[in-house]
């Protein structure tokens, strides 16, 4: 018993001895230190950190790796991937975490705090993470006797050495993909309208001015046949996930999309819904408001990535001139200068020239009332890649409709409502303004019953006055014809054609 007292008494004394010692040492440190910090320069200090970090780094297993936030006057994309992808990793023990809002953002978003460390695993190997925000005084070159302060943000990375390449060829890029992925889910859309006045002298960051897309459609409560939203859903989840594949092909990543049909058929709506569903940016492109090509190039080249840029009523935005008519009007000294405007071949450079290389995964979006007006050379393949027909109301379009304004899904009026507008040409808009008049379900259904009653009247006799007008002119002609065979001489529409078929002497 006493054997094993003074054996106890042994061990708690070496671990006083071992513990003052350590304290000791400690605190020598700290007065090292302190008296470092105070009386040597810090470019000295630095230097003496540096070689003690160094000497006992050579005993050490753990590589650290330094991800500052800017590399020289830019910014460091793996420092700003870094920032989204670790606010998701912080854990709920932190006491203390960076919340932010900006002005024009909807999202709160959160952030490491300074001097803040977070764990994080990857394929089994753990990660550790610090985030470093150090102030430095600089002097100031103009003015040696004056110096500035700057805030120099930094992450470290620390882990085994033994997995360097798995870092660099596997987890980095994870987290950029992730961080891609992160800023596009909590991304607060824009719509920006070109700032016109300053397009020809302003510089092209300035291009552009954004406000929050706020727009609440989406595919669900587009009033669209199914089998038309499912291939549009299909074709743009297969062209942002085909970005090697059109590098391979010698392509640039965007794609062209043409909607046409009557006005009120959804056109906006559709666009609305593509901006939503992919987390794109939306430009809108006013043509007749540019004076240049140039302009218009200066323009495009501040849309960026990740992007829709519409292009509304393309057959009566501008009136283009053919490119051969263009150079025979350069050459004519003697007609007076023709007011600079954007041209067909200025147009067809950017969608799928030399132009159409100067940005990724973007959308082209025209639209038109009548696709019959447009030049041949903008629906090719390539240019515009898929042409959607914005039609009438389909019965599927009705119950969607009527699902978003009345929340009924069937209803006993529903196989008389579909059979009218199967035979009515009436537009998606014109029934939803009908659902709109009424919140009782059956009383709006049933006024809509009559709505499209009067609109099929409405139709036929609007097409009784074109065909009678059609028969007048044809009748018109007729008698213009007859008057001048009488009198010896053709009408000018005759004239016409006989020039262009059958040219008769002089």
């Amino acid at each position: 018993m006493a054997s094993d007292g003074s054996t106890a008494e042994s061990n708690l004394g070496n671990a006083k001895a071992i513990l003052t010692t350590v304290a000791s040492f400690a605190a020598t440190i700290v007065l090292a230190r302190s008296i470092a910090d105070d009386f040597f320069p810090s470019d000295l200090r630095e230097y003496f950190y540096d070689r003690a970090r160094s000497i006992f780094g050579r005993f050490s297993s753990q590589l650290t790796m330094v991800i500052g936030e800017m590399d020289g006057f830019s910014p460091n994309q793996i420092y700003e991937a870094a920032h989204i992808y670790l606010a998701t990793k912080i854990p709920p023990s932190t006491k203390i975490v960076k919340v932010t809002k900006l002005e024009k953002e909807d999202n709160i978003t959160t952030a490491m705090e300074s001097h803040q460390e977070v764990i994080d695993t990857f394929n089994g190997v753990q990660f550790n993470w610090f985030f470093l925000c150090q102030e430095n005084r600089r002097c100031d070159f103009d003015n040696p006797r004056s110096s500035y302060s700057t805030i120099d943000r930094s992450f470290k990375l620390c882990f085994h050495y033994k997995h360097k390449e798995m870092v660099l060829k596997s987890y980095l890029p994870h987290i950029l993909l992730q961080a891609k992925e992160l800023k596009q889910q909590s991304k607060t859309l824009k719509i920006f309208a070109a700032d016109y006045p300053n397009v020809e002298y302003g510089s092209i960051s300035e291009m552009w001015i954004p406000t929050n897309l706020d727009h609440p459609a989406t595919f669900e409560k587009l009033a669209m046949d199914s089998e038309i939203k499912d291939f549009i859903l299909n074709d743009l989840e297969r062209f942002v996930k085909r970005k090697e594949f059109y590098r391979k092909v010698g392509k640039a990543w965007k794609r062209g999309y043409l909607l046409y049909g009557p006005p009120g058929t959804g056109k906006s709506s559709l666009i609305a819904s593509m901006a939503n569903y992919l987390k794109f940016d939306v430009y809108d492109l006013e043509l007749t408001a540019l004076e240049s090509n140039s302009g218009l190039k200066k323009l495009l080249m501040g849309i960026s990535n990740r992007s829709i840029l519409v292009v509304e009523d393309i057959d009566c935005s501008i009136q283009f001139h053919d490119r051969m008519s263009e150079t025979e009007e350069d050459d004519k000294t003697s007609s007076p200068p023709r007011r600079k405007q954007v041209t067909l071949s200025g147009l067809l450079n950017f969608i799928d020239g030399l132009w159409s290389s100067c940005g990724d995964e973007r959308i082209i979006i025209f639209t038109t009332n009548h696709k019959e007006k447009l030049d041949p050379a903008l629906l090719r393949p390539g240019r515009m890649d898929v042409h959607v027909h914005m039609s009438y109301c389909s019965p599927c379009g009705f119950r969607v409709l009527a699902s978003n304004y009345l929340g009924i899904e069937n209803h006993k009026l529903f196989g008389e409502i579909e059979e009218r507008i199967s035979s009515t040409k009436v537009t998606p808009a014109e029934v939803a303004e009908q659902l709109l008049k009424n919140d009782d379900g059956d009383r709006a259904l049933s006024e809509l019953i009559e709505f499209l009653e009067a609109k099929k009247r409405e139709n036929e006799e609007s097409e009784a006055k074109i065909r009678q007008a059609e028969l007048e002119a044809v009748e018109k002609e007729k008698k213009a014809e007859k008057k001048g065979e009488e009198n010896g001489t053709v009408s000018p529409l005759s004239q016409t054609t006989t020039l262009s078929s059958d040219p008769s002497p002089a």
